[in-house]
């Protein structure tokens, strides 16, 4: 079973990219799955939804 959202760590690691990189994409490319917050509070958890990363990293190109 596939997960349904992803950390930002863990969404590092299925681009296998840095967190910098994935910072980069999350604010210069719009085609890049935006982020959501858990919480309203400054400090909640971020997450990315896997279906869209998966779908992101098919149409760059990507083998998976």
């Amino acid at each position: 079973m596939q997960p349904i959202r992803v950390t930002k760590r863990q969404a590092c690691e299925l681009l296998a990219i840095g967190r910098e990189k994935l910072r980069r994409l999350t604010e210069h490319d719009p085609t890049f799955p935006k982020p959501y917050k858990t919480g309203n509070h400054r400090q909640s958890a971020v997450y990315f939804d896997y279906q869209d990363l998966v779908n992101w990293h098919k149409a760059q190109g990507g083998n998976e």
